[in-house]
């Protein structure tokens, strides 16, 4: 299965020739981060090329595959499949390639959208979609429901069912995002951001503090940091004052503390 994907060609994302020394207009914890293909030399498997990455990558999902085929077809010769709700998702997202990255943990698109399909017909019909903002921690909350067990009032997701029944309901408009792991793996300091349906930003809050701001409509790749930009000095103003709420409602009081172990040295590593 290692062989299978040999003499495939692989997609070059558009941001993958970034500036690596510089990343022009992104904070310099973007630029400093590790989790550079064919540059980080903090882990002996870090990948060595976009070729090895994507490739090593696509075997592993395939290999998802065959194992989930695998699931439903021993629940289908047990003639359970169809009273059976069936969930697939993940963690997280990964960089591949996307602005010379691999990994995960930075706040741009590739490393925060996840895979979610239920299938259950009971009660979703076939194709149903959604294009609303779910999280992860909407799955306990949907197992819940699923299970016909009361969901309790403090929890913080939802259940996605009522958007795969196709029900017309409100649903969240933004949502916060944390990233604390730091000086550890790849050297990522510690984040805060929101997303709406329109915009993203991010927050580095260690000093020097720095900050992003990307308009996802007309710049999806985030190729442009239009944080300090004039004409945007309103939505940052609102995002910044949005986050501050979204922290409050979860009660998020996190404040970075030095660890004394010692950061990566990337002294020659871009």
């Amino acid at each position: 299965m290692v062989n299978m994907f040999n003499g495939v060609p692989i997609p070059v994302p558009p941001t993958f020739n970034e500036d690596l020394h510089d990343y022009p207009g992104k904070p310099r914890a973007v630029a400093h981060a590790d989790n550079k293909i064919g540059v980080s030399e903090v882990f002996d498997n870090d990948p060595r090329s976009l070729e090895e990455l994507v490739k090593d990558h696509y075997v592993g999902v395939e290999d998802n595959d065959r194992n989930i085929g695998a699931v439903l077809a021993e629940l289908e010769r047990q003639d359970a499949l169809d009273r059976t709700a069936v969930i697939l998702s993940s963690d997280h997202g990964f960089f591949l390639g996307e602005h010379h990255f691999f990994d995960k943990r930075l706040m741009y698109e590739p490393s925060i959208r996840i895979p979610l399909m239920i299938r259950y017909p009971k009660r979703i019909h076939a194709g149903a979609q959604s294009d609303e903002m779910v999280l992860n921690l909407d799955m306990a909350e949907t197992m819940l429901d699923l299970a016909g067990i009361p969901i309790p009032a403090q929890m913080q997701g939802k259940s996605v069912m009522p958007l795969a029944e196709g029900e017309n309901i409100s649903w969240r408009e933004d949502w916060l995002y944390e990233y604390y792991e730091y000086p550890g793996w790849q050297n990522i300091k510690p984040c805060r951001g929101i997303r709406t349906k329109h915009y993203k930003y991010i927050h580095f809050f260690i000093d020097p503090q720095e900050y992003e701001l990307y308009d996802l409509q007309n710049d999806p790749n985030e190729a442009s940091n239009l944080y300090g930009k004039p004409g945007y000095e309103t939505i940052t103003e609102q995002l910044r004052n949005r986050l501050e709420e979204l922290r409050t409602q979860t009660n998020d009081h996190y404040q970075y503390k030095p660890t004394g172990l010692p950061l990566h040295d990337t002294t020659g590593t871009l």
